[in-house]
């Protein structure tokens, strides 16, 4: 069974910046900030085919502190996010620590999994095996084994690829 993961700042939700580097406004602004915060360009044209190649079975799994995870719930409610792609509200997870996110997707099963930080897709090498590191990055190193995918088109594309690739290799 195949489960896809996918980070949320710089993800799901724009950047500041237009080159994609400044993090969001969750950081240091104010919850009107992030309300106000968009979605990242595509997002919502290119999540909910993935959700739908995959079943349902699409976590949400980021690093975020107290203060930040309480203003990503109130900017998905307030985005309709649940509504719009057909992810579980459930399917949500935090973690404190970034090297945290690979003992969700481990207790998960994630086989795919989009984050914008090549250090997190390191923590999951052995354990996800398709990785793909989302959108401009200041220091454009990829990690051995992860397909950089610039914006969600093109991550829709990857994703899917591993999809038919696995899809049509023969049952044994």
């Amino acid at each position: 069974m195949k489960n896809l993961g996918i980070d949320i700042g710089r993800v799901l939700i724009a950047p500041d910046a237009p080159d994609g580097r400044a993090d969001t406004s969750f950081i240091g602004g104010t919850l009107a900030d992030a309300l106000a915060t968009p979605p990242y360009k595509g997002m919502f044209d290119f999540v909910p085919g993935l959700v739908q190649q995959f079943g349902g079975r699409v976590w949400l799994v980021s690093k975020a502190g107290p203060r930040v995870q309480e203003k990503t719930r109130h900017w998905l409610r307030h985005h309709r996010f649940f509504e719009r792609t057909g992810i579980p509200p459930d399917n949500l997870r935090f973690c404190l620590e970034r090297s945290q996110k690979a003992g969700h997707c481990a207790a998960l099963g994630i086989t795919h999994f989009i984050d914008d930080r090549g250090d997190v897709l390191d923590h999951l090498d052995g354990v996800v095996p398709h990785r793909f590191l989302f959108g401009p990055q200041r220091k454009p190193q990829v990690p051995r084994g992860v397909v950089p995918v610039i914006d969600w088109p093109a991550a829709a594309d990857a994703v899917i690829v591993t999809l038919g690739k696995e899809l049509a290799a023969p049952l044994s």
